[in-house]
């Protein structure tokens, strides 16, 4: 801990320093899995570098509780836990993500049906305020202050340290798939599995269709008693692929290691990474592509390439969206024939909450994370007009969800106009916090989130004109992973490093005649 409390001193007169100068500033983290462009938004601020801030702590098996820093990534915290056969309540999918961003971002996965969002399994937290003070936040010390850091985005203060409530881990996850042939099932059965006291860890399902879904349950375990299936290795199937090729009318039940289970969609970033055949003609969508391009194929890498990008708000509509149960399926009949983008992620979160971040002011019982991520309509990506149909797509989704009593991710783009954020967010409670904690040197939620374009969608929700050819051009069909044709998988024997994901760094470049060319360092 002295290593750790000297690089809080460090921090805490940088920033009163700032503070005393009425400098404002930004946190530099090392890394980032928002969607959101950050570059332009970061000019003429000081940076305040907090990277180094990327250690585990402890482990403590009698308290069932883990101290780490902020940029620990969820792949290191699990693998510190279990060492001490223990593991967080809830684990976010993708390996990149940090404890901290967790926590200031919204966070949940299938184990939230059960715990709620990330944050409701952090007992306490350390911050530096925007004028140099360390304190500490819990439910019982400064409730206000830890209740509001939660979702907030770093907009209070520097969170410099976490304890987390963890559990005990077994080796293996057994893992049921049960298809549906219709949306309404499956939610009625989220609903159900919801509301009643589950024998089972993690649920989640993917909606294929309308006319295909899969409810995914998860129960720990520590015997292997039936067919062992593995998500992690070049030559594994992507979990989405391996789900949605499953035959069988009845429920089927494999065998996942845990750790390949907790970040079964980090290959492919869900399902993302299958467009890139799309932009990329000469690159066919297969088996050995997905080994040959494993390592650009794994969502650090991906984040890079979206971000070097610069561009994926014009091709893709990338969205969390939390909505009460209740209005889930209205959500998704809007959905579907307005924009028409399948597969959809399904994750219940219990929603228990003192986050205002994250709460609801109807206090719905249950909430749903419709994670919607796809490839825009064609009228979209042929567009040059401004404001653009990307953006409009996404003014409208935003209205829509907002009628619906939901709230978008904000990690997310976010295109609300400043009144019509704070018509979701209870602007005065935020504001008379940072008056409080005396946040001035930061920017706020809005200023941090909003991408200030676009027009105000006013009055019943309008759906731009959209020209769509069939249901596969906007996504329906990407269930069947390789164009139609039958999947081969590859089994390579010897990769150094395999069994545990270590991999080399890749590269490669698209010849003008077609050819891969690819560079390993």
């Amino acid at each position: 801990m002295e290593a750790h409390e000297r690089v809080v001193e460090y921090l805490s007169a940088q920033i009163a320093k700032l503070y005393e100068q009425k400098k404002p500033f930004r946190i530099y983290h090392g890394s980032t899995n928002s969607t959101r462009q950050l570059l332009k938004k970061n000019k003429g601020k000081e940076m305040v570098d907090i990277s180094s801030l990327k250690n585990v702590l402890d482990v403590n098996t009698e308290t069932r509780t883990a101290i780490v820093e902020p940029n620990v990534p969820m792949d290191a915290l699990v693998t510190a836990t279990l060492k001490c056969d223990l593991v967080p309540l809830v684990v976010p999918e993708f390996p990149g993500i940090t404890v901290g961003g967790a926590f200031s971002g919204t966070a949940a996965e299938s184990s939230s049906f059960k715990h709620g969002f990330f944050d409701n399994s952090v007992y306490n937290i350390e911050i530096i305020l925007a004028d140099g003070t360390i304190e500490k936040a819990s439910p019982l010390q400064n409730p206000d202050l830890f209740y509001g850091a939660a979702g907030s985005f770093g907009t209070l203060g520097v969170i410099t340290l976490l304890k987390i409530k963890l559990r005990p881990a077994k080796k293996y996850v057994k893992l049921t798939y049960t298809p549906f042939t219709d949306i309404p099932s499956v939610i009625s059965a989220l609903n159900t599995l919801m509301s009643a006291e589950s024998q089972y860890d993690y649920i989640d399902a993917i909606v294929f269709s309308p006319m295909r879904s899969i409810l995914v349950l998860g129960r720990l375990t520590s015997k292997a008693s039936h067919p062992l299936v593995k998500f992690h290795r070049a030559s594994d199937p992507w979990f989405y692929i391996h789900a949605s090729r499953t035959k069988s009318k009845t429920p089927t039940t494999f065998i996942v290691p845990l750790t390949s289970y907790l970040f079964r969609y980090d290959r492919g970033a869900f399902w993302m990474g299958s467009y890139s055949q799309k932009f990329s003609p000469c690159l066919p969508f297969n088996a050995f592509t997905r080994f040959l391009l494993n390592p650009l194929m794994r969502t650090r890498n991906l984040y890079k390439a979206l971000h070097a990008s610069g561009r994926s708000a014009e091709k893709f509509l990338i969205q969390d969206l939390t909505l009460p149960s209740e209005s889930a399926q209205a959500f998704i009949d809007w959905l579907d024939p307005n924009l028409g983008i399948y597969p959809l992620w399904l994750c219940p979160i219990a929603s228990d909450t003192h986050a205002p971040m994250h709460a609801f002011p109807t206090n719905p019982p249950f909430l749903l994370n419709v994670g919607v991520w796809g490839l825009l309509p064609r009228s979209t990506l042929m567009s040059t007009h401004a404001p653009s149909p990307a953006v409009k797509h996404n003014r409208v989704l935003e209205a829509k969800v907002k009628q619906l009593g939901g709230k978008k991710w904000l990690y997310a783009k976010t295109y609300y106009d400043e009144s019509e954020f704070w018509d979701i967010y209870d602007r005065g409670g935020y504001e008379a916090l940072r008056r409080k904690w005396r946040a001035g040197g930061l920017e706020n939620v809005w200023e941090k989130v909003g991408e200030k374009v676009g027009e105000k969608v006013e009055g019943p929700v309008e759906e731009p004109e959209v020209s769509r050819t069939s249901g596969e051009e906007e996504g329906r069909g990407r269930d069947e992973g390789d164009n139609g044709k039958e999947e081969v998988e590859v089994e390579v024997l010897g990769t150094s490093g395999e069994e545990e994901g270590e991999e080399g760094d890749v590269g490669f470049t698209i010849e003008a005649n077609g050819q891969i060319r690819l560079s390993w360092r």
